[in-house]
């Protein structure tokens, strides 16, 4: 789910006509040094739940372990917790505070994408800091953006104050699983939802929609010396592979930028003395505004010819939020003061929100959080220590704006 788009935006603070210490003032809020003091315990108590939820092995699983963490925190700072476990060791976790008047959702996921042990310079689970990166599997993507969120909101409900919804979910690697187990009854509606995926603390206001096909090609059998009598599955779906792959004429959108189809995986045969009778490949399709998803299956239908056989196996619309939307740039100029004179930015992966948004009656969607987005997915994957709390802090500014 890398977006190197990401790095070439301005820092966080860039353009803001606040300075250092008004930032500062503003975490502080009327305590003085006791408000120092308390934002500085959010920071800790942010790296810290990063680093024990980096400590715990979710990759491609075992979500109930962090999702049980995560709850007994919540629960300690009187947050009401549930907890639905619909696949064996893979949870999701909704949490309310207060009276429900806060309008605001946090979610992010609990899963990781799989860490060969062999392959690393350090142990995937390693959860130590050194040099000021958080070191481990999910560092960036995205336990640090979880943690942030966590210690945001814990904070603001110690202080009397009704708290966010937040709502964690397992299995968003393959495609949001979680999320799609989510029932919109069990939701409070919301008018702003912060999806905490690695932006480097800058502001995201969307992303591409996904579709996954797989493409099946079907031959007839026969003895690999005599291929004239049977016909090759391969050769069938290789062509169509090989125009899909060639083509280059993919819609684009201004903001959102071009549509782009990626064949993922190839797979066929049994031996090499028999002509192949089945072939099937799958293709990540990434879609933009005014071409969705039906448009995109017909492109490809139309590239793959007669005899290839398509199967939607994912179909995850885009999000795109409207800056011009009211009262969206108080929110930009609360997380990253300057943000909201900025030019939108949109990301190439999908999260969450594609489902989220409606189960949550519609709310604008910002993502935000504190990994570093060209760290998500690599060997040796870290995330900036310093970053983990200035988004807990920024985040914080934002609930006790509303």
């Amino acid at each position: 789910m890398t977006d190197p788009a990401r790095a070439d935006q301005p820092p966080a603070h860039a353009n803001s006509d606040r300075t250092a210490s008004d930032i500062a003032e503003a975490e502080r809020g009327s305590g003085g040094r006791e408000g120092a003091s308390a934002d500085a315990a959010m920071r800790e108590e942010a790296v810290a739940l990063a680093q024990r939820l980096v400590r715990l092995d979710t990759r491609a699983g075992g979500e109930r372990q962090a999702a049980d963490l995560v709850a007994e925190i919540l629960t300690d700072a009187g947050y009401r917790v549930r907890v639905d476990e619909p696949v064996e060791g893979r949870a999701n976790l909704v949490a309310r505070y207060g009276s429900g008047k806060d309008d605001v959702t946090f979610t992010g996921h609990l899963d990781t994408v799989p860490a060969r042990e062999s392959e690393w310079s350090f142990d995937p689970m390693s959860g130590d800091i050194r040099d000021g990166r958080l070191l481990g599997r999910g560092s960036s993507d995205m336990k640090a953006g979880v943690a942030a969120q966590v210690a945001a909101a814990v904070r603001h409900v110690r202080e009397g104050a009704d708290g966010p919804q937040l709502v964690f979910t397992f299995g968003e690697e393959t495609g949001c699983d979680g999320a799609a187990h989510l029932d919109p009854a069990g939701l409070r509606p919301a008018a702003l939802l912060i999806v905490a995926e690695p932006t480097g603390n800058r502001i995201v206001l969307g992303h591409k929609g996904a579709l996954w096909l797989r493409a099946t090609a079907r031959g007839v059998s026969a003895h690999g010396s005599r291929p004239e009598l049977g016909s090759n599955a391969i050769a069938a779906l290789a062509g169509a592979a090989l125009r899909v792959h060639g083509h280059d004429g993919w819609p684009a959108h201004p903001a959102v930028g071009q549509a782009t189809v990626n064949v993922g995986t190839f797979h066929s045969g049994v031996q090499p003395n028999l002509v192949p009778d089945h072939a099937e490949m799958c293709l990540d399709i990434r879609t933009v505004p005014g071409f969705g998803s039906d448009e995109a299956a017909d492109a490809v239908a139309r590239l793959c010819g007669p005899g290839i056989e398509l199967e939607r196996l994912l179909d995850l619309p885009g999000v795109a939020t409207d800056p011009s939307e009211p009262g969206l740039g108080d929110v930009l100029e609360t997380l990253v003061p300057g943000s909201s004179a900025l030019p939108p930015m949109y990301a190439t992966y999908f999260t969450d929100a594609s489902l989220l948004r409606d189960k949550l009656g519609g709310p604008a969607v910002v993502v935000y959080g504190p990994g570093d987005p060209e760290q998500a997915h690599v060997t040796d994957e870290t995330c900036s220590v310093p970053n983990i709390g200035d988004c807990a802090a920024a985040l914080y500014r934002l609930l006790r704006s509303r």
